[in-house]
């Protein structure tokens, strides 16, 4: 186990270096999108009175969210107020409109960021060491 875990990090950090040198003659091939990354926080002056009477609507919608499995995990943000959610979804307008129907979005209180992530790159070296990536 240990020794995997050494080749997994000595294939990240091989291949990542990699990347930067060859950056202006190869391009890296593209990541398939498996999920959204959504970074929901407050903009400067939100009222927070009218969130927190809007908070309970919010989380049980949200909870519901989970339950259909759209949201697949959730977490708080630690240096500021907001919320970090990993989406099971793809696609960033679909994402969007999806968390714009809560009720935190209704109200335009709350604004995300979206950023699509998917598997990690340097991974496929090992099943594939001659691979270019």
């Amino acid at each position: 186990m240990k020794r995997l875990f050494l080749n997994l990090i000595t294939a990240f950090v091989l291949v990542a270096s990699a990347g930067v040198s060859m950056a202006h003659t190869t391009p890296m091939p593209a990541t398939p999108t498996t999920k959204i990354l959504a970074i929901g926080t407050f903009p400067p002056g939100t009222d927070m009175q009218l969130v927190q009477h809007i908070l309970p609507t919010e989380v049980s919608e949200t909870a519901q969210l989970y339950l259909e499995g759209r949201i697949d995990q959730w977490y708080s943000l630690q240096d500021r107020a907001g919320v970090v959610f990993i989406l099971n979804v793809t696609d960033v307008s679909q994402a969007h409109d999806m968390l714009e129907e809560l009720p935190l979005g209704k109200a335009h209180l709350m604004t995300f960021s979206f950023l699509p992530i998917g598997p990690l790159k340097p991974l496929s070296k090992l099943l594939n060491p001659s691979s270019p990536q």
